[in-house]
């Protein structure tokens, strides 16, 4: 599927000092799992939808869980405002406000 959305080597980069430290097992590919999470809410899917290159859903649904209870993704979205000295509640529109 050439339609599936990747997160760059450069957004990798700026992500990375927000992820919490892995212990023990290392966890799987995180660019796989992020880019699988954010492609499934940008097309508003179920997480059995998911296209299997991002691997199994249970583990897009359960890294989201996990993250999203601890503040991770809540973090990002502030650190990376921050960077723009954007001081305002910053949100993502859930559909493509462009059409």
């Amino acid at each position: 599927m050439s339609d599936l959305f990747w997160l760059t080597d450069a957004q990798m980069a700026r992500l990375e000092p927000f992820f919490p430290k892995s212990h023990g097992k290392p966890r799987v590919d995180d660019r796989r799992v992020l880019s699988g999470i954010i492609f499934i809410n940008r097309n508003g899917l179920r997480w059995r939808d998911a296209p299997t290159a991002y691997g199994p859903h249970k583990t897009l649904y359960n890294r989201w869980k996990r993250w999203s209870d601890k503040g991770i993704f809540a973090r990002m979205m502030a650190g990376l405002a921050a960077e723009h000295s954007e001081t305002k509640t910053v949100m993502i529109p859930s559909r493509d406000i462009t059409a």
